[in-house]
């Protein structure tokens, strides 16, 4: 289709349109292991409508990917998801979800890229899933906090114990969330957030 100089270019929705206060953007990186709830979590906390790249799940994945707790879910991420929230009238975060299937892990280093941070969520009835994830992060130097997902029918354990399980050294915040609610969400990006400046305050964050 031509368009006219005259033809008017929809924008973006009003409450879409990024607060004109706002100063700074950070650039956050939310992953995990196959339905660990990054989507639900973008979802929940995003102030715009967040984009999504999910796709039904078809019998191509069977034998491939390990859905264990997960056997109700019909959709995953195959790209990323995207959303945003505003920490401070003058702080922005932009939120990137990581698909989480590992035949789609090699699109992780595009999203890492000019992360500040991450949040790594984990389910307890998955943990050795967290270990190659936690690797990544460390390998290409990007600070991060865990984030416990609560599921009804996850086994519920000490965060220390939890700390010793996934081998963290102490400085690493470890906080339990709800994925599903916009306050227990942002309390996990705040605690992201403590953390990152602490880290500046010390001269270890470059």
């Amino acid at each position: 289709m031509d368009f006219k100089s005259s033809d008017t270019v929809p924008g973006p929705r009003t409450e879409d349109q990024l607060p004109h206060t706002a100063q700074a953007a950070v650039k956050i990186v939310i992953v995990g292991g196959f339905g660990v709830g990054k989507t639900t979590m973008v979802g929940s906390v995003s102030e715009i409508r967040p984009l999504t790249t999910e796709e039904t799940m078809t019998q191509a994945g069977i034998g491939v990917d390990d859905n264990y707790g997960s056997e109700s879910k019909t959709a995953t991420t195959v790209a990323m998801d995207f959303g945003r929230i505003s920490i401070t009238d003058q702080l922005v975060l932009y939120l990137f979800g990581t698909p989480g299937q590992e035949r789609f892990w090699f699109l992780w280093n595009g999203l890492f890229e000019g992360a500040l941070g991450a949040v790594v969520l984990i389910d307890t009835r998955r943990l050795e899933v967290s270990f190659d994830v936690m690797g990544r992060l460390e390998e290409r130097g990007v600070p991060f906090v865990v984030a416990v997902n609560s599921f009804p029918d996850g086994p519920r354990y000490p965060i220390e114990e939890l700390r010793t399980a996934l081998d963290l050294s102490p400085e690493i915040p470890i906080i339990e969330c709800d994925a599903r609610r916009r306050a227990s969400s942002r309390d996990v990006l705040m605690t992201l957030m403590r953390f990152l400046h602490s880290l500046a305050m010390s001269g270890a964050l470059t």
